[in-house]
């Protein structure tokens, strides 16, 4: 009989620890697939590839599944605090020759203490409305972590683009400013040597040079931002800065205006927007914690099972402890000076806080919808007048330098061309950035 119960209660632990390890196991096996790998020297990427790159790679983006795993291991510590919980116990008590002395009527008797070992198993469940209700919170905590790790990914998705979008605009320009000085220099070169035939000034060859100089700063500048946006990619994907980026698609591709018109044309359901589903989230974590205040007035089960055995080393000894002892106990709350009733109050006020938020942001959605595609809308068609109007100043500029090296055209001339290219090229940026931006936030907003 002894020999069955313990191993029962050995199967019983094991059972118990198996499933424990192979739901956390379940939960940890996709961060181990994801495991990172060692970074090659070059990465060519399309901006789908370095966003499910980033996905794989960010630090942030993995504490957020780790996250994710958390909350499934500490649901399971929910469950299994309401199984059986088995435990074993041994003992040994040498009591170094001493006999105990027994007066009577008779006379006194000595009763030897021999030494004693004691086995013991025991085992016990409990349950009560309180750990029932505790699962059901763990589960809405694994599912607004699943949506604040969706949040992370979107939003990672995001910033890849608007940084992927930015090196792309910044190398058109440094393209286009390259071209640019190439035709000034050229002039440059025209310029003195016509100050050396001494059919042009010195000072029309000096005001020339300030326009080289002032294109040169300008590509310097931009040469400079785009180390910068390269840099800001790299730590979106999480790679060494010794990394070469090389991006595979072209502006005119990213900036599609079919994906702007898809997104102004796509419905709004609230259903999926991410912040609406955590704020519902919310409120059912909020009603849930009433009922786990409720049940601080329910009775809690317990069920227990003692097992012990004792071996006597030695002569004489008296067993006392009965070898197998089942407990049932039912223990119901009587009475706490208010405290269960204030605790019940306060999380329906909490209740009541997380309804009006839902509610109030409801009725926002729908005007941050409006908002977000006018946004857009205004984006994209300042993009579509700055992108004609650098094309209008690269080709005014073109077309400024040719009349002036037939001398049909002044210096003045000249030089506003290329202040209003210069301009126009940072107008362009700005324009790229603002579209991206917009389409990002209400990318986000419809959770695409």
């Amino acid at each position: 009989m002894r020999k069955l119960i313990l191993c029962f209660a050995a199967i019983l632990a094991m059972s118990t620890t198996v499933l424990a390890e192979d739901h956390v196991m379940a939960a940890t096996k996709g961060s181990k697939s994801q495991s990172p790998k060692s970074t090659p020297r070059t990465l060519n990427l399309s901006l789908q590839d370095a966003q499910n790159y980033a996905i794989r790679q960010n630090r942030s983006l993995k504490n957020a599944s780790l996250a994710v795993q958390e909350a499934y291991a500490a649901r399971w510590q929910t469950i299994a605090a309401m199984l059986p919980q088995v435990d074993g116990s041994y003992s040994y008590s040498n009591y170094l020759g001493y006999s105990a002395t027994m007066g009577t009527a008779m006379g006194e008797f000595k009763i030897d203490m021999p030494n004693v070992g004691a086995l013991g198993v025991t085992a016990s469940i409990g349950l009560n409305g309180q750990a029932i209700v505790g699962v059901l919170l763990n589960n809405i905590a694994i599912d607004m972590k699943k949506i604040s790790l969706e949040q992370s990914e979107t939003q990672l998705r995001g910033s890849v683009m608007s940084s992927y979008v930015t090196v792309l605009a910044l190398q058109s320009i440094s393209d286009l400013l390259d071209s640019s000085l190439v035709n000034i220099q050229d002039l440059e070169v025209i310029t003195q040597n016509a100050v050396e035939a001494g059919a042009a000034e010195q000072t029309t060859a000096d005001q020339i040079r300030v326009r080289v100089n002032t294109l040169k700063n300008s590509i310097n500048q931009q040469k400079r931002n785009i180390e910068l946006a390269n840099n800001s990619l790299k730590v979106l994907l999480d790679v060494p800065a010794s990394t070469e980026l090389l991006l595979t698609e072209d502006l005119e591709t990213v900036l599609s205006p079919e994906r702007v018109i898809t997104l102004l044309a796509e419905n709004f359901a609230i259903d999926n927007n991410l912040n609406y589903q955590l704020l519902k989230k919310q409120v059912d974590l909020a009603q849930k914690n009433v009922h786990m205040a409720g049940w601080a007035y329910g009775p809690t089960v317990s069920l227990g099972y003692n097992f012990t055995d004792q071996q006597y080393y030695g002569e004489g000894g008296m067993r006392m402890t009965p070898p197998n002892v089942i407990q049932v106990s039912v223990r119901m709350p009587l009475w706490s000076s208010g405290k269960r009733a204030a605790g019940v109050v306060e999380k329906k006020i909490a209740l009541e806080e997380a309804k009006n938020t839902l509610s109030e942001t409801t009725d926002n959605l729908e005007i941050q919808y409006r908002q977000l595609c006018f946004n857009l809308t205004n984006a994209y068609e300042t993009y579509m007048n700055e992108k004609d109007n650098i094309d209008v100043a690269q080709r005014v500029f073109a077309s400024a330098t040719n009349k002036y090296k037939y001398g049909a055209s002044s210096n003045m001339e000249l030089t506003n061309a290329s202040n209003d290219l210069i301009n126009a090229q940072s107008s362009y940026v700005q324009a790229i950035l603002s579209l991206v931006n917009a389409q990002v936030e209400l990318e986000k907003f419809l959770n695409n």
